[in-house]
Parts: C-alpha cells; structure tokens; sequence
C-alpha cells in the first residue's frame, strides 16, 4: 500500500509541476483506517497541500471500492512531500505560473 501511495503520489506530483523529475522527500504518518486484502479494488485519491519553492505536498488517501454497493470506503491515508530536481539532481525552481494555480484550489484528483 506504501508504494502504491508512493508512485500515485509521484505521477500526481509531476503532472502538477510539469516536471518529469520527481523525487519523494518524505512521507508523514499514514493512517491505516481498514483492512485491505488481496483483489480488493483500489483508488488513489490526491489533493494538492501546499507548494514551496521546489517542493510540493499531497494529501492522499487510498479507497477500496465496492462494486456490489458502488461506494468507496478510505482505507489508509497520509501526506507526502514532493521534489522537482534539476538533470544534476539539485532541487529546481516550481514556475510561478503552477504556484498561482493551486493557491486557492481544493481540488482532489483521482490518480
């Protein structure tokens, strides 16, 4: 379930800054609200926190879908924290024009 997060979190982050170079700078504590079992099905959930300088942060939450009921019920959820990094490796700069864009938004993706 960690790197589901991981990697959902990763394509949401570089979709959002337009950036192929993506790193994972750090996870916070994830919250493990219901079981999840083999076949289960699993969606990933993510909303934009907060953008700093080269860094950007997600709120994501994974839901298990019940296809008999049609709803969805959160099964884990935590918060992630974001990189964009030069081809050298070295934190890059998030456009000001991607900033603008998330500063009053709450939208939440599915990934």
């Amino acid at each position: 379930m960690l790197s589901w997060l991981d990697e959902a979190g990763g394509i949401m982050a570089a979709e959002e800054v337009c950036s192929r170079n993506i790193v994972t700078l750090k996870m916070n504590q994830v919250l493990f609200k219901k079981p999840v079992k083999v076949n289960d099905h699993i969606r990933i959930y993510g909303q934009v926190v907060n953008i700093g300088k080269s860094s950007i942060s997600l709120f994501l939450e994974a839901r298990r879908f019940d296809f008999d009921q049609h709803n969805e019920i959160a099964v884990c959820s935590t918060q992630m924290t974001y990189v964009k990094i030069d081809n050298t490796g070295k934190p890059d700069q998030i456009n000001q024009p991607i900033k603008e864009k998330f500063k009053n938004s709450n939208i939440i993706k599915h990934i």
